[in-house]
């Protein structure tokens, strides 16, 4: 697979039923090895192992009605109360990142109402945060570790 503007870690891949299949840490189970897949396992690694969120409060794959229709959120990760704090999107690494990207997370966030919104293709992230206060947001320049999310 691709290298990853991502830290390389110990990837678990296997084959079952002839199809690839990748170690999700998060589900606890092996999942369809695609290039997005590719992208959400290390980004995952990266905010878990670099920037030191808690394993127990992140879930992949998060189902929501979002107008009568179920979408999932890739990764969504949850404060101590169990409320959503930030929604990640991933794309595959020849994706490009555009508004099209942006307004799909943003639909997300119309239910979740999280403070912060991430999409990586693995080679660019961009991470915004919200301040409903105010009614603003603003791109940051890098992820922000765990710690400073309290």
């Amino acid at each position: 697979m691709l290298s990853l503007n991502l830290p390389a870690f110990n990837v678990k891949i296997a084959t079952q039923n002839q199809k690839r299949v990748i170690f999700d840490a998060l589900r606890g189970r092996y999942v369809a090895l695609t290039p997005e897949e590719w992208v959400r396992q290390h980004f995952v690694n990266f905010l878990l192992k670099h920037k030191g969120y808690p394993q127990m409060l992140m879930a992949n794959e998060v189902q929501i009605n979002l107008n009568g229709t179920k979408k999932r959120c890739d990764t969504v990760l949850y404060r101590r109360d169990l409320t959503a704090q930030m929604v990640v999107e991933y794309k595959a690494p020849d994706i490009e990142i555009n508004q099209t990207v942006f307004d799909q997370i943003t639909r997300y966030n119309m239910v979740l109402k999280v403070e912060y919104l991430i999409v990586s293709n693995g080679m660019q992230h961009y991470c915004c945060h919200i301040d409903y206060a105010n009614n603003q947001y603003s791109f940051l320049k890098n992820i922000p570790d765990y710690k400073e999310l309290l």
